[in-house]
């Protein structure tokens, strides 16, 4: 068959409706945050408390948030570059940063609402999910107080992909272990086998731990040393080795359970020292060129004689 150009008529055009703007710039899934956001009537305005994570080039970004009608509210978030008061100043958007980020933002949103006592969560990581059955209804956490519900929040993950063994999973199991009831499974969890149904919880754990580096690091060690010195530079400078990554990150998690709340801003005063140049009139700027005609007419007189 021969190509045949799709004519569009006019009626096409005049019945054209533009996407909304974060839709045509790839930032918003709408069918996915209308599901996230869209609450019972029958639940009187309650809102619905999403898990957002986001990676950038450089750090982990976790928050609560819920949405208004003019725009979303953030109750609480973390970023990995907190993670430099609790020890940890190098890889800051692997996965066992993305596990600390979510503990980190689910321990200080529990501080917060008052629950931080009632619900500590998972402090035995083991790599396992946590449900718990409590009036027909199932919560992940590990127990169900009698008089506070935990805080359910549900994840959101925008634009990216859900791979199995993605990042965003481990801030999701960060957040779970803080506390936070997050409905999940183990299906997207690194270890888990979609061909054999299998999951394996050790495999996940050695991931939280950073596992996956101190392996790597070992291997160029010894394979290509100079590959290593320019690969993990910052991990040299900071003087973290393979060996003692498991203990950085259990070191780390026990930090972040004693103190979780965010550090005191601090007063920002700007450098008034710089003034901007005065924008030059008409006639200056004439002026000025004129004078460099001069100047390289001069020049090329001299050069003659």
């Amino acid at each position: 068959m021969p190509f045949v150009k799709v004519q569009k008529s006019k009626s096409y055009y005049s019945r054209y409706q533009v996407k909304f703007r974060r839709r045509r710039e790839g930032k918003t899934d709408y069918r996915q945050r209308k599901r996230l956001c869209a609450q019972d009537k029958n639940k009187y305005q309650s809102p619905k408390y999403r898990l957002v994570v986001r990676f950038t080039n450089t750090k982990v970004i976790c928050q609560i948030a819920y949405a208004m009608v003019d725009g979303d509210r953030i109750m609480c978030q973390a970023n990995s570059n907190e993670l430099a008061r609790y020890g940890l100043k190098v890889g800051l958007k692997n996965y066992a940063a993305a596990y600390c980020t979510g503990l980190l933002c689910a321990r200080r949103l529990l501080q917060k609402v008052g629950l931080d006592d009632v619900y500590e969560g998972n402090t035995e990581v083991d790599g396992n999910v946590v449900s718990t059955e409590y009036d027909k209804k199932t919560y992940y956490v590990e127990e169900v107080d009698d008089d506070k519900r935990p805080f359910r929040a549900l994840l959101d993950v925008g634009t990216k992909a859900t791979t199995t063994g993605c990042r965003i999973f481990g801030a999701l199991k960060g957040a779970a272990d803080g506390g936070l009831d997050i409905p999940h499974s183990e299906k997207r969890f690194p270890g888990y086998d979609r061909d054999t149904k299998e999951y394996d919880a050790d495999m996940h754990r050695e991931r939280i731990f950073g596992g996956h580096v101190s392996e790597y690091m070992e291997y160029l060690e010894e394979e290509d040393n100079q590959k290593y010195q320019e690969h993990f530079a910052t991990y040299i400078a900071n003087e973290v080795e393979a060996d003692g990554l498991e203990d950085l990150y259990e070191s780390v998690h026990e930090k972040i359970r004693e103190d979780p709340s965010p550090s005191e801003k601090k007063d920002f005063s700007p450098d008034k020292s710089f003034k901007r140049k005065a924008k030059l009139s008409y006639d200056e700027r004439k002026a000025r060129v004129q004078a460099k005609k001069d100047a390289k007419k001069a020049e090329l007189e001299a050069d003659d004689e």
